[in-house]
């Protein structure tokens, strides 16, 4: 099919290189404006653009959506179809009225759970054991069209960024298959259930500031779920203190009436701290300046004093 491909991270460029690969006519590929990234502030580009340009894909990078010059460029293309995965951008009627079959997404949860922009770190952050991708016709609310097709992916004990790659590649199969069903007239609509919908709004920076007072279990999944960004913190000594990797000691409470996010001990095992419920074990951390160690290594150049309260 004529397709016009709309994303812009990592998890949409999976997609966009299965299309080609699959053999689909992809006349352009749409992503947001180059940024300054990193602390040398150097012009990136996108992951999707960076895909386009090894697949030899026009790229097309507006800086609003609604421009009439945007709109007409793709009127002009007449796509048979229009493939959306983590654009960034909320499309206006007028272009999801453009395509023969519309525009379908590729949204990483299981409709119409985890509607919204960070679906991946909420269904950690949820403690979901099982959570996958789903392709859905678009329509002009927020993830609110007709589901087309679903693949399922468990959770586990992943991070984001193991969860964010799994879901990608199983996402960036689907779509092909869905294409294809598409494309023959097979593919099935199901609408929505709105009474089951839950959220995944936008992540921001701070969400990765650690609250000891919840339980255990909640921060060892905010771990998971913040890495690689933002990140979960707290404070040791005046300075930023970040965790990269802990575990929940489930058959201890804080019942010794610890402060939580008091640290209990620290060895070769790790830095154990009492929360609002259950103990946490840091396994990962680093300091400023400093690399990502094992908090055993980081112990053997550091000190941190028994009913230190980190925070």
């Amino acid at each position: 099919m004529k397709t016009i491909f709309m994303g812009t991270p990592d998890f949409a460029a999976v997609s966009l290189k299965a299309l080609k690969e699959a053999g689909h006519d992809v006349m352009c590929a749409v992503c947001q404006p180059d940024a300054a990234k990193d602390r040398g502030k150097k012009i990136k580009y996108p992951p999707v653009k960076e895909t386009a340009i090894a697949c030899d894909i026009k790229v097309l990078q507006p800086d609003k959506v609604r421009n009439e010059d945007f709109i007409k460029a793709i009127k002009e293309m007449d796509p048979d179809i229009i493939v959306v995965a983590a654009y960034g951008k909320i499309l206006p009627k007028e272009i999801l009225q453009i395509p023969k079959f519309g525009c379908i997404n590729v949204h990483a949860s299981l409709l119409p759970r985890y509607r919204g922009s960070a679906p991946i770190q909420h269904a950690i952050l949820e403690g979901e054991e099982v959570t996958g991708v789903t392709i859905m016709q678009m329509a002009e609310g927020m993830d609110t069209g007709d589901m087309i097709s679903k693949v399922t992916v468990p959770v586990g004990s992943k991070n984001c960024e193991q969860l964010h790659d799994e879901l990608a590649e199983a996402g960036a199969g689907l779509l092909i298959r869905t294409m294809n069903d598409i494309e023959n007239g097979s593919a099935v609509h199901e609408k929505q259930d709105d009474s089951l919908a839950t959220y995944a709004p936008m992540i921001r920076k701070k969400d990765g500031l650690i609250n000891f007072s919840a339980s255990a279990v909640s921060i060892e999944r905010k771990i998971r779920a913040f890495y690689p960004w933002p990140g979960s913190f707290t404070q040791l000594n005046g300075q930023m203190f970040k965790i990269w990797k802990a575990s929940v000691e489930t058959d201890k409470t804080n019942s010794g009436g610890h402060v939580p996010g008091t640290v209990i001990s620290a060895d070769n095992e790790g830095i154990r701290v009492s929360t609002g419920e259950g103990i946490l074990r840091l396994i990962e951390v680093q300091t400023p300046g400093k690399r990502r160690m094992t908090a055993e290594d980081w112990l053997k150049g550091n000190s941190i004093e028994i009913n230190t309260v980190l925070g």
